[in-house]
């Protein structure tokens, strides 16, 4: 039978229960506690668990940050710490920009020095060559350009412009005919012989002087087999190569040695077939021969008969 405490004695025990310090939490009467199953003080766990807890977040509007992200001051040291990024993408970009048109640059550069390289390696004599027939093209334009000048000027000088504007149509009529091969001309030209000597010359060789001479500024011109037929060369003529070496010029078949006689500035015609790698080249280069001669007068008498249109008409 167990006699209970007097009421002081249990006041008495209390007090000095108070009164004594609590054990540290993880100190040996707890550690010993726990290794006997017993639960800690409960006062002891509420503290540990206090500890653990992370910090309160702030209230909106109190300046404190929140979950631990950064307030005012937070905020500007974020954006100091990304504008250097920034700053360095721009300056990248601007960069890359830079380095693309310096390759664009250079590579426009290498272009214009390799088409300039043909030039460079050709001899002293071709360049002469070459100058010389660029200085008489732009003579002869320059011609054209006064010559049109001129015949405007008398167009509208009032009342003798009538006369000058039959003048001119009739001008031009016969230059419309020489062009069109109908009418027979004459002037000083170049006579042109090509001699295959039994190599069978292909029908592009002679079409190649055609062409070059055209360029040269030749203006009227025809080409006539060893028989002595003769073809009117105009803007619609046609070479074909035939049988038995022999070609054919708008459906006449003419056979080598082949004559051209083409009218305009001998010198000029002259120098354009015998640039380096042009037609004398060519032609010598298979086996056959170019003669040229150029005279202060050359007739050229072959002509074609008036072709009447079926389909163009002119816009009014």
């Amino acid at each position: 039978m167990v006699t209970p405490r007097p009421e002081g004695d249990a006041a008495v025990h209390e007090a000095a229960a108070a009164a004594e310090p609590a054990p540290e939490a993880g100190s040996e009467p707890d550690r010993a506690g726990a290794a006997a199953g017993l639960s800690p003080d409960p006062v002891d766990a509420v503290q540990v668990e206090a500890d653990r807890d992370p910090p309160a977040a702030a209230e909106p509007g109190s300046g404190e940050p929140e979950n631990g992200a950064a307030g005012p001051a937070g905020a500007v040291a974020g954006l100091r710490g990304r504008a250097p990024w920034r700053r360095v993408s721009s300056a990248g970009t601007l960069i890359w920009v830079l380095l693309a048109l310096f390759g664009f640059t250079l590579v426009v550069q290498l272009r214009s020095n390799g088409a300039d390289e043909g030039l460079a390696t050709a001899r002293q004599e071709d360049l002469v060559r070459i100058l010389s027939d660029l200085e008489a093209r732009d003579t002869r334009l320059q011609a054209e350009i006064n010559a049109l000048e001129q015949s405007q000027r008398q167009l509208t000088s009032g009342v003798a412009g009538r006369q000058a504007a039959l003048a001119e149509a009739d001008k031009r009529a016969d230059e419309l005919g020489l062009l069109a091969g109908t009418l027979p001309a004459r002037g000083p030209g170049l006579q042109i012989m090509i001699d295959p000597k039994g190599q069978g010359l292909k029908a592009s060789a002679v079409l190649n002087a055609v062409q070059e001479l055209r360029g040269a500024g030749g203006e009227v011109m025809e080409v006539a087999g060893a028989d002595g037929t003769a073809v009117r060369i105009v803007a619609s003529s046609y070479f074909v190569d035939g049988d038995g070496g022999r070609i054919t010029v708008d459906g006449a078949r003419l056979s080598g040695p082949y004559t051209l006689r083409v009218i305009g500035v001998p010198q000029t015609m002259q120098t354009a077939l015998q640039i380096p790698g042009g037609v004398v080249a060519s032609v010598e280069g298979a086996g056959g021969s170019v003669t040229m001669e150029q005279r202060a007068m050359v007739e050229v008498t072959a002509v074609r008969k008036a072709t009447s249109l079926q389909y163009a008409r002119p816009v009014s």
